[in-house]
C-alpha cells in the first residue's frame, strides 16, 4: 500500500502525492501571525485575552491540519516512498530553520556577555541581577531532558523491533518527563529574582529559555499524539515517519537545552 501509484491529468502514473485542496495552511498562517501580534500587544498593554484567543485558533487549526495529514498517511495510504523522502527533507529543513532561530538568541546573549555596555556598568551579569544557580533547579531540568532523550530512543528501538508495549511505555515516560520539565521551568520563573524588563540580561535569559520551554511544550504535544497513535497501532516497524519526526524534534530540543545550560546558566551567571 505504501507504493501506491497516482495518476495526473495526463493519465500517466507517478509516485507523487497530489495534495487535496485544504484551508488549513492559510488559516494556520493567519492564526500564527495573529498570535505573534497578540503577544506583542500583551507585552505592551497587558491584554491577555487576545493572546489566548489567537493561541486557541492556532492550536485548533493546526490540529485539524495534522489530522488530515495523518489520515492521508494512515487510512488513505497516499504517502509513497518518494513522498516520505520529501517529508524527511522538509522536517530536516524545519529543524535547520529552528537552529537559526536560536542562533539569534545566542548571538544577542553573547554580544552583551562578551562586550558588556556602559548602560549595565561594563560588567556581566549586571550588578543588580542575582543569577539562577546553574547547579540547582537547572541541573535537575537538564537531567530530566537527558533522561527523556533516552526514553524516546528506547521507544523508537522497541517500535523497530515490533514491541508495541515498550513503545507505548517509552513514549509515556517521555511525555511525563516533558511535562515535569515544563512544571519545573514554570516554578523557576515564578521564583526568579529578576523580571523580564530588568536589564538586557533578563530579556535575553527569558527570551532564550522561554522559547525553548515553548518548544518543549510543542514537542510534548507532538509525542503525546504519537503515544495515542502507537496505542492505536498506526506505526509499523518499517513505516513510522510521524514518530521519527517527533523523535528528531525532541533530540533537537535536548541539544539546544545543553547549549542553554552551559551558555546562559553556567557561563552567563558567572562573575569573574
Amino acid at each position: 500500500m505504501s507504493d501506491q501509484v497516482h495518476y495526473g491529468s495526463t493519465g500517466k502514473p507517478h509516485p507523487f502525492h497530489i495534495v487535496t485542496p485544504s484551508p488549513w495552511p492559510m488559516l494556520v498562517s493567519f492564526a500564527a501571525g495573529g498570535t505573534a501580534y497578540a503577544a506583542v500587544t500583551y507585552f505592551h498593554d497587558h491584554l491577555l485575552w487576545p493572546l489566548l484567543l489567537a493561541a486557541c485558533f492556532l492550536i485548533g487549526f493546526s490540529a485539524l491540519w495534522f489530522r488530515d495529514i495523518i489520515r492521508e498517511a494512515t487510512f488513505r495510504h497516499e504517502h509513497t516512498k518518494i513522498v516520505k523522502i520529501g517529508l524527511r527533507y522538509g522536517m530536516l529543513l524545519f529543524i535547520a530553520s529552528e537552529v537559526m532561530f536560536f542562533a539569534a538568541f545566542f548571538w544577542a546573549f553573547f554580544d552583551n556577555a562578551l562586550f558588556p555596555k556602559d548602560a549595565i556598568g561594563n560588567v556581566w551579569p549586571p550588578k543588580e541581577i542575582h543569577p539562577v544557580d546553574p547547579f540547582d533547579l537547572p541541573f535537575l531540568m537538564t537531567m530530566i531532558l537527558l533522561l527523556s532523550g533516552c526514553t524516546v530512543t528506547w521507544a523508537h528501538s522497541a517500535l523497530i523491533s515490533g514491541n508495541q508495549r515498550d513503545t507505548v511505555r517509552g513514549l509515556l515516560a517521555t511525555v511525563l518527563l516533558g511535562c515535569a520539565f515544563t512544571g519545573f521551568q514554570a516554578y523557576e520563573y515564578v521564583h526568579a529574582h529578576f523580571g523580564f524588563k530588568e536589564t538586557v540580561y533578563a530579556s535575553t535569559f527569558y527570551m532564550a529559555t522561554g522559547f525553548h520551554g515553548f518548544h518543549v511544550i510543542i514537542g510534548t504535544i507532538f509525542l503525546a499524539v504519537c503515544l495515542f497513535r502507537a496505542k492505536r497501532g498506526d506505526f509499523k516497524p518499517n513505516d513510522h515517519f510521524g514518530f521519527e519526526a517527533a523523535a528528531w524534534y525532541w533530540h533537537f530540543v535536548d541539544v539546544v537545552w545543553l547549549f542553554l545550560f552551559v551558555a546562559v546558566y553556567w557561563y552567563g551567571g558567572y562573575r569573574g
